[in-house]
């Protein structure tokens, strides 16, 4: 089938609040940082059901919390007349206006010819689980939050 998934965590490392509400900015980057042609779905259903996705709602940061998303994709050929897409980074924007940050995830982001990302919505992260923990089962890479 081809499903893959990463866990992006965020980590606030000012003072104050950091507020998230809704999905990251996400572009897909090739070798040399360059966009490539990836569209990036706001939701995950389109691509599994396997994933659920908490729906856009606000998240309050304090220093030091953390909060996650899902990022999924299929490395599928549904199209030989176009090369398989490989994707090395991703820039990540947590919120309008805040800024960028790229990771560049353990293999690379192997999207065949299908042409697209999904997300789930940001959620805080309690550890232990409980209601609002993130989900298990996906690997992860990281970014910072700066005041």
């Amino acid at each position: 089938m081809g499903l893959r998934a990463m866990r992006l965590t965020l980590t606030y490392c000012g003072t104050g609040t950091y507020r998230l509400d809704g999905y990251p900015g996400l572009r897909a980057l090739g070798d040399d940082r360059a966009p490539l042609d990836v569209r990036t779905l706001r939701g995950t259903e389109p691509i599994t059901t396997g994933v659920p996705d908490p729906g856009p709602h606000p998240v309050a940061l304090r220093p030091h919390e953390s909060a996650t998303v899902v990022v999924v994709w299929r490395n599928t050929h549904t199209d030989l007349t176009h090369p398989a897409v490989h994707a090395p980074h991703l820039r990540v924007v947590p919120a309008p206006g805040a800024p960028a940050r790229t990771v560049t995830p353990d293999g690379g982001i192997d999207l065949g010819s299908t042409g697209r990302i999904g997300t789930t919505a940001w959620e805080k992260f309690r550890p232990g689980g409980g209601e609002g923990a993130s989900r298990p089962g996906a690997t992860g890479a990281t970014g910072r939050a700066a005041e």
